[in-house]
């Protein structure tokens, strides 16, 4: 949690019908080629916009939904583990079922990922307010969040895949759409400082007070229950719904903006193509695709690094360091210094390259994730390291969109006749970043319990401690490691990516 790219004249190649169009719009009767058309800057801040409801909501879901479940809504833990569990794996298993669906998707005078947009959205805004409301049949409660959760990860799905997929037809020029890239992750950065920002200060009364001695944990929360009035209680729920109604509004907002300030680009020569090719065998070529699979291994690792900081920020700030109330500006810390960093890394890899920017920017967290393991606790240089982590937070955000569109155009070169492969592209990068997330929580979660974690103590076991520290040091950086050595094998570099952009405006019909 992010969301360059080469695609010049293929990317969007057979996601279009040949039968919607009549024969005078047929690109052969076309006399003299299109000006190459550029986006305003309007265009891409439009664009990037977009970005911000995934990761505003997924951010507050993230870090709040569980002590939501267990403090406010008191479902019992088993089952809201049951919840967390189901939600994250079908979220990760919309996004190649949604992708399929967009692939069978028809042009419309919307284009065809607009619609997918245009009408999730309001339902998406219902479901999210849905799940941090309290219904009065306790009995039901598992299967009412259980049922909105799932509900709300399948229609996000439905506006970030083919969100995402849009990068590739908001223009056809390379710098154009590395440079909406760039907007687009920036944004989406402060998304997440956003979210973290509206639900903390909103919510931030639900936190309970940790428990002195963890051993007599059963009678102190059945104490601390009786101690809290219904009054404050119900301030609390509507807390929540408060946060869900305002995090809803962007998300409306943000979704309008998009739509009326984004085009869907309609090339030419896709007239000319016949049907996209059916979903499971592009499926199977997109997989044996070797670029591609180099790609997603490498980030996978890298992703799996970063979400393992993530996950175990809190607890390791909290319980191994000792600032148990400087968490959320340390996490403030990460993200504007990620935000403010896109723009650099945007332009180091325009100079050096997208291989060299992901060897630099992320290993730039290696040094400091080693001095926070080897020092004692330091305030300080504790902000140092989130600093850091927040500059190699940016290249993870950038860098995957960014260099995602590349394969897509080597797959269209080598597959020239194989269209309408983009949502299988974007929709399965994102299943295996949920896969790596699904990972990351299930090692945390078994580690800690393993070595003794006491629910809601003061403090904790010194295995405990030091299970945090491995978590969030040494764990990450043996990850990254083994990430860049598979980035060692991704073989497109500068040189090939000139080759591929060369190539693909050869086969466009302008130039033939």
């Amino acid at each position: 949690m992010a969301k360059g790219e080469g695609a010049e004249s293929g990317s969007a190649t057979g996601l279009l019908p040949t039968s919607i169009l009549q024969v005078g719009e047929r690109p052969a009767q076309v006399k003299e080629p299109k000006k190459k058309q550029q986006l305003s800057i309007c265009n891409k801040l439009c664009y990037a916009v977009g970005g911000a409801p995934y990761q505003m909501t997924g951010c507050a879901l993230g870090f709040f939904l569980q002590i939501y479940l267990l403090d406010v809504a008191q479902v019992d833990p088993f089952s809201a583990s049951i919840i967390l569990f189901v939600g994250r794996a079908w979220d990760a298993f919309t996004d190649p079922l949604v992708g399929f669906c967009i692939s069978k998707s028809s042009w419309t005078c919307l284009g065809r990922l607009m619609p997918w947009i245009i009408f999730s959205t309001p339902l998406a805004i219902i479901a999210y307010f849905l799940i941090w409301f309290v219904p009065d049949f306790p009995q039901g409660q598992i299967l009412w969040y259980l049922l909105f959760y799932c509900l709300f990860e399948t229609l996000v799905t439905c506006f970030h895949v083919p969100y995402s997929a849009l990068t590739m037809f908001i223009s056809t020029e390379q710098s154009e759409r590395d440079s909406a890239t760039a907007y687009r992750m920036t944004v989406e950065v402060l998304g997440t400082v956003l979210g973290t920002a509206i639900q903390g200060q909103i919510v931030g009364q639900a936190n309970m007070p940790c428990l002195e001695d963890p051993k007599d944990s059963a009678v102190a929360t059945e104490d601390a229950s009786h101690t809290h009035s219904t009054t404050s209680l119900r301030e609390t729920k509507n807390a929540y719904l408060l946060a869900a109604g305002v995090i809803a509004s962007i998300y409306v907002i943000c979704a309008v903006i998009l739509v009326l300030g984004v085009r869907e680009q309609r090339e030419a020569y896709e007239t000319q193509q016949a049907e996209p090719i059916p979903f499971f065998r592009g499926l199977r070529l997109v997989m044996s695709h070797g670029p591609y699979i180099k790609l997603i291994a490498g980030f996978l690792f890298t992703s799996l690094a970063f979400m393992l900081v993530e996950g175990n920020f809190a607890l390791f700030c909290t319980y191994t360091l000792g600032f148990r109330n400087e968490f959320q500006n340390l996490l403030l810390a990460i993200m504007l210094s990620a935000t403010f960093t896109i723009p650099f890394w945007q332009w180091f890899l325009t100079q050096f390259g997208k291989k060299t920017a992901v060897y630099i920017g992320i290993s730039s967290a290696v040094p400091f994730l080693i001095l926070v393991a080897l020092i004692e606790s330091n305030l300080i240089v504790t902000y140092v390291v989130a600093v850091a982590a927040g500059i190699s937070v940016a290249a993870a955000f950038l860098l995957p969109w960014s260099m995602l569109p590349d394969v897509i155009d080597d797959f269209h070169l080598k597959h020239p006749h194989s269209h309408g492969t983009e949502p299988i592209f974007f929709s399965f990068y994102v299943f295996f970043t949920k896969f790596a997330s699904g990972v990351s929580l299930g090692v945390s979660t078994l580690s800690l319990d393993f070595a003794g974690y006491q629910t809601r103590g003061c403090s904790q076991p010194a295995p405990v401690r030091f299970t945090l520290k491995i978590l969030v040091t040494m764990a990450p950086i043996v990850l990254i490691l083994l990430g860049l050595l598979l980035f060692e094998l991704y073989p497109i570099d500068e040189e090939k990516r000139r080759q591929n952009k060369k190539a693909l405006q050869a086969l466009s019909p302008a130039h033939q």
